[in-house]
C-alpha cells in the first residue's frame, strides 16, 4: 500500500437523526464541531435529517417529512391535477 495516501482522521463518530432521534457510531472523516457523550465516551457529532431508520423505503411507511414547507407548496401548486 502507497504511504501517505489515507486520512489522518478517520475515527469513530456518532450520526444522530434529528426526525426520531436514533443515534448510531460508525468510522467516518467527516468534520464537525459538535460532540456527543454516549456511554462515557465523547464522539464528535454529525446531525442527519434522514437515515435508514426514518427513510419511508426502509421503514414501509409512507410519511412526508417537510423541512421548509416545500411539500405543502408542491401539493398546492398539482392539486388541481390530481384525479
Amino acid at each position: 500500500m502507497k504511504e501517505g495516501i489515507h486520512p489522518k482522521n478517520y475515527r469513530l463518530v456518532a450520526f444522530k437523526d434529528m426526525s426520531n432521534e436514533t443515534v448510531f457510531i460508525t468510522k467516518s472523516t467527516a468534520n464537525t464541531k459538535e460532540t456527543i457523550e454516549i456511554d462515557n465516551v465523547e464522539y464528535p457529532l454529525v446531525k442527519l435529517e434522514i437515515s435508514n431508520t426514518s427513510h419511508p423505503f426502509y421503514t414501509g411507511k409512507m410519511t412526508l417529512i417537510d423541512t421548509a414547507g416545500r411539500v405543502d407548496k408542491f401539493m398546492n401548486k398539482y392539486k388541481k391535477f390530481k384525479k
